[in-house]
């Protein structure tokens, strides 16, 4: 039976790209960001040569308790 209509792929949403310290900002808020995430940013922020104070708040929220 031949197909009447070609699927494409669906469009997909891509926001605009957040800077470190806003995905940072975002990660330290977040309760449900992934450990392995915050690590990513820690490594991209020290390749940055970042912020010594997102370089704190994101060492905080590292080792904070997952209750706190």
């Amino acid at each position: 039976m031949p197909q009447t209509h070609q699927a494409g792929p669906a469009p997909r949403f891509v926001p605009a790209a957040k800077t470190l310290p806003e995905q940072i900002a975002d990660a330290v808020e977040s309760r449900s960001t992934p450990l392995s995430q915050l690590l990513r940013l820690m490594a991209a922020l020290d390749a940055e040569g970042g912020h010594e104070s997102l370089r704190l708040r994101l060492r905080a929220r590292i080792g904070a308790p997952l209750d706190a």
